[in-house]
């Protein structure tokens, strides 16, 4: 199973098709094609899968679930919390 990290938007192209995310410190591009026009603005929480942009997220919301992932990751050694991370780029569950 994969799990969706809110991630907070950082920069976007100037073509809005493509954005920058910051997930917990890791930076990486994510698609911006499956949001409607100008709905995701920098500053916002987003949650990904497979590098789109799938939804936006309320801050509070995405600090409260951000909180819990903090707390899951502490448990684990850094290669496991970087892959935790990172992983929702390569899940094998895809029916895209």
């Amino acid at each position: 199973m994969c799990l969706s990290i809110p991630s907070k938007v950082v920069k976007i192209s100037d073509d809005e098709t493509m954005c920058t995310v910051d997930t917990m410190g890791v930076q990486r591009d994510a698609n911006l094609m499956m949001m409607e026009d100008n709905d995701v603005k920098v500053g916002d929480y987003v949650l990904l899968h497979i590098g789109f942009v799938m939804n936006k997220i309320d801050e509070v919301e995405a600090a409260a679930s951000i909180e819990v992932y903090r707390e899951i990751l502490e448990a684990m050694d850094e290669q496991d919390r970087r892959a935790a991370i990172t992983d929702d780029d390569n899940c094998p569950n895809r029916e895209i």
